[in-house]
């Protein structure tokens, strides 16, 4: 089979499959079929209500169309010419989408057999080089994705140039199924939600608070390492803060209604940075204090629809691992540099080294002097090619008020999830007036650039969770150790080494339950407890431990200090 890209297979396999929805439902109206990360979908309106049977039925008239080798023909038509054949095919959707298709740009359709669909394509050649399909799913979707419009119906697929390829995706997806962070969330009792809390706010309980403190303790203690200086910020600020910053002009929907204080409307913040910038503009400053790297771990507010809301990955309030680094033009290059290396080292402390960077460069509407855009793209490649990595570049699609670096990793079953940003900004600078006085004696605009590296602590920990199926490496790990008395007369002996073992720092409990050792054992390998130092009469009168690893398995007798001084190896090295 000719070798065509990922995306442009999806969209003409849901151009098939509306081909096939026309032949089984000939009153069907026709919305759009784009292509997805995931695969492909398209939306309908019709009469039968679609049920999963329905899917199977579809499948088999793709099969034929795509037998039949039908060729996919570009066909452009006048803005009159689309108008008349959609009005006159009943095509009420398509004629409102037509109608969002700017004057001026060529209108282009795309038929294979008796099918015909307004589209910009690209697609295969032939019908018969779609692949191998498979469709996974019906769900509802309003217009244009308003809740105030038709509800219509959308049925979900994807495809791959290959069988093979097509049932490595589906294994995939049950591997991913087993490490869901919510479903191991419970398992573990890590975290939970509640509608008595409300939606999208999650209830950290005491094992994921505990793995929570441990990788915020080490992301504080590796920020002061590299120059940076803690903030704490309040959770709400007055109206005008948020006016100043532009969020009630373009955010206003993603922030929550004001409550009022003192004849003030005072917001839960969205974003930490407006509090950051009043700390700089506190006093005076001048060039000889820059650069100035400030971090924060500020838990902020945000609007989401219930429909957006997914586990840890999707929240109203989460708290953003923020940074704020504000230099020179001079010293902006050598920040950067230094910010993407600090960023890969802490990426590949909690066991990920496979990271891609992606650079979004200056869009058509944009904020803040050329020159500076220019200043802020280069020291971002230039960052890229001295970490050694290979960098997509995304014309255009930075934001209007700077360029950016997105760090995307992969994790352990091969998904890649989008975490870190290295974001310049030259709006709110100019906005809240940043000023330094430089060595000319003059005052000049400061640049400045946010930096989440985690992104947030919320989605970080479910990304973190489903990479090591909740298998976490000895540091992270809520419980390092299980000791497991056989009969009630090894429980003194227990008692003393767990009373040991804690001096030192390590995190170790007993199970004591008058069950089975083999219940026991499976117990904590159920919770994912990496040693398990079990104690019999054997042990009693020898004084040592058998000791059994989740990763290596029998390990053998050895003594309290031999079993501490190797886990705690393990800690201080960090290995995954």
């Amino acid at each position: 089979m000719d070798k065509f890209p990922l995306e442009t297979l999806r969209h003409s396999a849901a151009h098939v499959m509306a081909a096939a929805v026309k032949q089984l439902f000939p009153d069907a109206k026709f919305d759009i079929g784009p292509s997805t990360a995931e695969g492909f979908y398209y939306d309908f309106d019709m009469e039968h209500r679609l049920v999963p049977e329905d899917l199977k039925k579809i499948e088999k008239v793709m099969k034929k169309l795509r037998g039949k080798k039908l060729p996919f023909e570009m066909t452009e038509m006048t803005r009159e010419a689309a108008k008349l054949m959609l009005y006159n095919d009943k095509q009420e959707y398509k004629l409102l989408r037509l109608a969002d298709i700017p004057e001026g740009e060529t209108i282009t359709f795309y038929q294979c057999g008796d099918f015909i669909d307004l589209c910009r394509g690209p697609h295969v050649e032939t019908t018969g080089q779609i692949g191998a399909v498979k469709l996974t799913s019906i769900a509802g979707s309003y217009f244009k994705g308003d809740e105030n419009n038709t509800m219509l119906q959308r049925i979900y697929g994807t495809t791959f140039a290959t069988k093979e390829e097509l049932s490595a995706h589906f294994q995939l997806i049950e591997e991913a199924k087993k490490r869901d962070h919510r479903k191991l969330g419970k398992e573990l009792d890590l975290f939970s939600f509640s509608d008595s809390v409300g939606p999208g706010l999650v209830l950290w309980h005491p094992k994921g608070a505990f793995i929570r403190q441990t990788f915020e303790d080490y992301w504080r203690v590796e920020h002061y390492k590299n120059g940076y200086e803690q903030l704490y910020t309040p959770h709400i600020g007055r109206g005008e803060l948020w006016e100043t910053s532009g969020h009630l002009d373009f955010y206003a929907d993603g922030m929550y209604t004001p409550m009022e204080i003192d004849n003030c409307d005072y917001y839960a913040k969205p974003m930490n940075c407006p509090f950051h910038i009043e700390i700089y503009k506190a006093k005076l400053r001048s060039y000889r204090e820059l650069p100035l790297r400030w971090a924060e771990l500020g838990t902020v507010y945000r609007h989401e629809k219930s429909g957006v809301l997914h586990g840890l990955l999707r929240v109203r309030g989460f708290t953003q691992d923020d940074a704020h680094i504000i230099c020179t033009p001079e010293q902006i290059e050598d920040e950067i540099t230094e910010v993407l290396r600090f960023s890969l080292e802490i990426w590949k402390a909690f066991g990920f080294s496979d990271i891609k960077p992606y650079l979004a460069t200056r869009p058509k509407k944009a904020v803040g002097d050329p020159a500076r855009w220019d200043l802020a793209l280069k020291s971002l490649k230039k960052a890229v090619d001295k970490a050694g990595l290979e960098c997509e570049i995304d014309e255009g699609g930075g934001a209007f008020y700077g360029p950016k670096i997105d760090l995307k990793i992969r994790d352990a079953i091969g998904r890649e999830w989008q975490t870190t940003t290295i974001q310049f900004d030259f709006n709110l600078p100019e906005r809240f007036d940043m000023t330094y006085i430089g060595e000319d004696g003059q005052k000049h605009q400061p640049f400045m650039v946010h930096r989440a590296l985690f992104g947030s602590i919320e989605r970080f920990f479910g990304i973190l969770l489903e990479h090591y199926a909740g298998a976490f490496p000895l540091w992270l790990a809520p419980v390092q150790a299980k000791i497991i008395p056989i009969t009630d007369r090894q429980h003194e002996m227990a008692k003393k080494i767990c009373a040991k073992m804690r001096s030192q720092g390590l995190r170790v409990e007993i199970d004591d339950r008058s069950t089975s050792m083999g219940a026991k054992i499976k117990e904590a390998r159920n919770k994912r407890i990496q040693y398990m130092l079990i104690i019999g009469d054997q042990e009693l009168e020898s004084g040592l431990v058998s000791v059994r690893n989740r990763k290596d398995g029998q390990l053998g007798e050895l003594s309290v200090k031999e079993v501490t001084e190797k886990m705690q190896f393990e800690i201080d090295n960090k290995l995954n």
